[in-house]
């Protein structure tokens, strides 16, 4: 028996950026898309006498995108935004560990509904996850994180972090916080056995992710990294953010983070690192030879006064660079368009000024380039047929935006554009802004409970 055809819709009318190898554009054109494919993308209508269309979407005034993709976010912290606003990473980690060694599997749930609903009705369609605080008998934190995207429709990575360097061995999480070496290594496998999903299509997929250099063993670093090649997935963890990170691994090490992360098999095409700010050009050189990406996180690393990411001379060296909210402790918007904008703005403030980086290599960044930094270029990231249907149509005739000719340099550069439709694997999961797999209310009133119920329950000690 023949499987069913697939359900068409149409979206015609539109600007579209496509974000391919070439950049194709089209100033007014369609798209059709089959079940959870791109069938076919152009200029002007689309083609005349599609079988099985169920729906048909005159987007008349907006700009067709590739949907977002979030390379770097620890969704926890979203109950414990709005803390510690004057400090620098360092001080920054230690007044916020105690309360985040409090977690539960209820928070942790919870608190991803807030991330993951913040980001979708902002045109995330592919997010991620970097959770490495695993509290004793805090229940399941991963299954929780998982369940919440699952809910929401959005892709999804969860990179199962870990910790096993606490203040008693020279760290900086409390020592209830963290896991012994054997049972982090444990987990994580069981994580990937459960949860990770190969496939083209894949919703879910899982990463092994310790947290960093200063709360991390060695011998877990290398380990971790041998798992994660062991069983087929990707790598994932924090990198050259700061200074004193510098410091910590030349006094802990005798070296510097690039060269630590070669010495325990931590570069590679199939790992990513978060921040990057603090890179020499050899390390740099070590992460173009080696095809090791990065995950470019601008609002952090202001909030934190980290420094300015060198993402123009990663990108000429070719460094994959995707964008990153970061913790929404470190970044209380908690939105990825935003990143777009701060992308550009901040990185001409460095050397390269005006030539650092400029709106369409922003919105490169934002979608193929984090695609490619995930390991899912191949199936997102940009608008071709064949592709997953993952795509958001950005509504560009208000007030905010109407009088920007292009409409790429208004989306990145004007005020945050409404989204009036995000799809995620030929799903439609925003409309008009608000998300249609959850209720917003019902969430932001969890968020704020479970944020006070944490607060109530370190105050207790």
């Amino acid at each position: 028996m023949a499987a069913p055809a697939a359900q068409r819709t149409v979206i015609e009318n539109c600007a579209i950026a496509t974000v391919d190898a070439g950049g194709t554009e089209h100033a007014s054109g369609h798209l059709v898309l089959a079940g959870n494919r791109i069938e076919s993308v152009g200029a002007g209508r689309a083609p005349e006498g599609l079988e099985n269309v169920v729906r048909r979407i005159d987007a008349t005034g907006h700009l067709a995108t590739p949907g977002l993709v979030n390379t770097h976010h620890h969704f926890y912290q979203w109950i414990t935004r709005g803390l510690a606003t004057d400090h620098n990473l360092f001080d920054w980690l230690v007044a916020l560990y105690p309360t985040w060694a409090r977690i539960d599997e209820q928070m942790t749930y919870t608190a991803a509904q807030g991330s993951l609903a913040m980001m979708a009705r902002g045109g995330v369609t592919t997010a991620m996850d970097h959770h490495y605080v695993h509290p004793r008998g805090s229940g399941d934190l991963s299954g929780s994180i998982i369940r919440a995207a699952a809910e929401l429709g959005v892709r999804f990575t969860l990179a199962r972090g870990s910790m096993d360097r606490s203040e008693k061995d020279g760290g900086l999480p409390p020592d209830f916080a963290v896991e012994t070496l054997e049972g982090a290594l444990a987990a994580t496998e069981e994580t990937v056995r459960t949860h990770h999903d190969a496939s083209f299509d894949a919703m879910t997929q899982v990463a092994v992710a310790p947290c960093s250099p200063f709360s991390v063993s060695t011998e877990l670093m290398r380990e971790g990294a041998e798992l994660a090649r062991r069983l087929g997935v990707r790598l994932h963890t924090h990198g050259s953010e700061t200074v004193e990170e510098e410091k910590f691994c030349h006094e802990l090490f005798g070296m510097g983070p690039t060269d630590y992360f070669e010495s325990t098999g931590w570069l590679g095409e199939d790992v990513w690192m978060a921040h990057c700010v603090h890179m020499s050009d050899s390390d740099i050189a070590a992460f173009a030879r080696t095809k090791t990406g990065v995950a470019h996180c601008p609002s952090s690393n202001a909030r934190l006064a980290a420094g300015i990411a060198r993402v123009p001379d990663m990108l000429r060296a070719g460094v994959p660079v995707g964008l990153g909210v970061d913790g929404t402790a470190s970044n209380e918007s908690g939105e990825l368009h935003t990143e777009l904008r701060n992308a550009l703005l901040i990185n001409r403030l460095g050397a390269h000024r005006e030539a650092a980086l400029n709106a369409r290599q922003a919105l490169w960044l934002g979608t193929h380039g984090g695609a490619r930094v995930l390991g899912r270029a191949g199936q997102i990231g940009s608008l071709e047929p064949g592709k997953l249907a993952d795509l958001v149509l950005w509504r560009m005739d208000t007030l905010a935006h109407a009088s920007i000719a292009d409409p790429v340099t208004a989306l990145v550069l004007g005020a945050a554009a409404p989204v009036t439709a995000s799809f995620v694997d030929g799903r439609q999961i925003v409309e008009n802004g608000r998300l249609l797999t959850a209720d917003e209310d019902t969430i932001a009133a969890s968020t704020r409970e479970e944020a006070r119920r944490l607060a109530r329950i370190t105050a207790r000690g």
